[in-house]
């Protein structure tokens, strides 16, 4: 399938993504800080805290470990909404079903839309993963050895974490449920659509750039916010699943294995029936448990 975004906001954006542009915002805010334990299951069953990473309210993630002394990969949860909402409180049934694979879960919440633009979502991220990698020992969690996994919006950011960089230390692998890979494809498809979620979308890409469109004053922004335009070759290998019928469709994800195909990085694109999204699409009979399996294969 080939991937069609209107040619003017192509063209607009390519002209965009200047050296400045593809490398905007580098740095990541300066170190985090850790809370106290918040609670434990059993001796040697899971324990569980609260943990500040910035001083923003949303700078916030959950982590969840088995403390019996031995160190274990991790797995970072990113949750989706939009990028304007949603919560790591809808995200903790699955934060514990990989605690009890044996993983050290690290549920994010990040700082939405209304609160920053882009890229703060992206440094959120990167911020909560440099706070585990700080605080590795005290959640018996391998820094060398974890993954991300993104829903929706959410797999936008890990898609942008993915190919941040040329590579980030540590990261094995990059998931993303109906992930939104081209912000700039979302914005071009929501234009005419009668799809209330592809205008939706359009909207709420708008608003993660700052509240304009790609043309003029966001135009870097925008360029800055293609998963895909940042591929290199020492980028995670990704998996990624759609819905035939959603209206995030497949072909997002077949623009980022097309350009980190062209430096070698492998991206596994899953396609399922129906129209399924995100967390729906994570519960159909058997989706999970693919997942779960590539995971194991990159991470133990």
């Amino acid at each position: 399938m080939r991937t069609a975004v209107s040619a003017s906001v192509l063209a607009l954006a390519a002209v965009a993504l200047t050296p400045i542009a593809a490398n905007a915002a580098k740095e990541p805010t300066p170190a985090p800080t850790v809370s106290t334990p918040v609670g434990a299951d059993g001796l040697f069953g899971l324990a569980t805290e609260a943990v500040k990473y910035g001083s923003h309210k949303r700078q916030q993630m959950d982590v969840w470990w088995t403390p019996d002394g031995q160190e274990r990969p991790g797995v970072f949860l990113i949750h989706g909404g939009w990028w304007s909402g949603g919560d790591k409180k809808y995200m903790q049934g699955i934060t514990r079903s990989y605690a009890d694979l044996g993983y050290t879960v690290f549920n994010v919440n990040y700082r939405l839309s209304g609160d920053a633009p882009w890229p703060a979502q992206r440094t959120d991220a990167l911020d909560a993963i440099k706070a585990a990698r700080k605080h590795a020992d005290r959640w018996a969690f391998d820094a060398s050895n974890y993954v991300v996994v993104g829903f929706s919006a959410g797999g936008h950011i890990a898609a942008a974490v993915g190919t941040y960089g040329d590579g980030i230390n540590g990261l094995k692998g990059v998931v993303g449920m109906s992930p939104i890979i081209s912000p700039l494809r979302a914005y071009s498809d929501g234009e005419k659509s009668i799809d209330p979620n592809k205008r939706k979308l359009r909207t709420a890409a708008i608003k993660l750039a700052g509240g304009c469109g790609p043309k003029g004053k966001c135009s870097r922004v925008w360029a800055s916010m293609e998963a895909a335009w940042h591929a290199s070759r020492k980028d995670a290998p990704v998996l990624t699943v759609h819905s035939e019928k959603e209206f995030v469709p497949p072909v997002q994800s077949q623009l980022l294995r097309q350009m980190l195909g062209q430096v070698g990085v492998p991206v596994t694109v899953i396609t399922e029936p129906g129209p399924n999204h995100s967390n729906a699409l994570y519960r159909l009979p058997g989706v999970a448990e693919r997942v779960q399996a590539w995971i194991a294969e990159r991470i133990g």
